[in-house]
């Protein structure tokens, strides 16, 4: 399936966290899966600055009006992005989560990745990582299960519009490297190379994170978050199934048709009764 030739909406858009607002462990008092969605929100902020550099370095050399319009669009969602959760890390940061600490290594791993890999294979990259995102945001829009995770904070509403943006201009960054002459290898290599560093981050912030919570060190409250783990509606077969078809030869975004999803999620966020009409400006 062929990319939808659709317009990128930059919503001007906030959100605030009155103190107290938010419990210790928000994501409805499950303590991995706060400490989780903290390290994710950490890497966001410098990760949207990458992938913006990455497809920027091309933006020249895009003849097809209508995806050099989505290549505007796509930096303007992501710029927004990187605002609005650096506000978030910094309330997890008052919080006690060392979202600070997370953010200053992604952004060096990747300014370091910016100025040694060549510019094709960091668009390879942000490819990747954006199927990683889309595939994420697609399971919290589809899954009740993975809404309800979120409980009804802030938190949630950030990461409900995180997850239509981004299921919105999944594409893009995929069109650009095909449009620049990228390569299924480099394509597939890219992938694997992020899958590795990706999980790995995430798995190691979150247990570092972990260690400083002293909630971590009540058995009770530790088995029972692994329990709930092995029930994450994000570990379950589907989404794994989602992200390895990046692998499969002649792999497009829209070949995951989310067209239905948007539309509803759009009406519920941002219609005339949405649920996030009164945060934009």
């Amino acid at each position: 399936m062929e990319r939808p030739d659709r317009a990128l909406p930059v919503r001007r858009i906030r959100f605030r966290y009155p103190p107290g607002s938010l419990r210790q462990h928000y994501v409805e008092d499950d303590l991995i899966m706060s400490h989780v969605v903290a390290v994710l929100s950490a890497t966001f902020p410098p990760g949207e600055d990458f992938f913006i550099r990455s497809v920027r370095h091309y933006s020249d050399k895009i003849k097809d009006p209508v995806l050099r319009e989505q290549v505007r669009g796509f930096i303007g969602q992501e710029v927004t992005h990187g605002r609005e959760h650096r506000e978030l890390n910094r309330r997890l940061q008052d919080m006690g989560y060392p979202t600070h600490r997370v953010s200053r290594f992604v952004k060096f791993v990747l300014a370091d990745a910016t100025k040694r890999a060549p510019a094709k294979l960091c668009l390879s990259y942000t490819a990747a990582l954006e199927h990683y995102t889309a595939t994420i945001a697609e399971c919290l829009l589809d899954k009740p299960a993975a809404q309800q995770l979120l409980g009804d904070t802030e938190v949630r509403n950030i990461l409900l519009w995180h997850a239509l943006e981004e299921t919105e201009h999944k594409a893009v960054a995929f069109d650009v490297y095909r449009a620049v002459g990228g390569s299924e290898l480099v394509r597939r290599i890219g992938f694997v190379i992020q899958t590795v560093g990706l999980i790995g981050l995430v798995i190691i912030a979150t247990v570092l994170s972990m260690l400083g919570d002293r909630a971590t060190y009540n058995p009770v409250r530790l088995f029972r978050s692994i329990r709930r783990l092995r029930h994450s509606p994000f570990l379950e077969a589907d989404v794994a199934r989602n992200l390895a078809d990046y692998l499969r030869r002649g792999f497009h975004p829209s070949d995951h048709d989310n067209e239905e999803l948007l539309r509803t999620w759009t009406e519920e966020l941002f219609g005339p009764e949405g649920k996030l009409a009164d945060h934009l400006h």
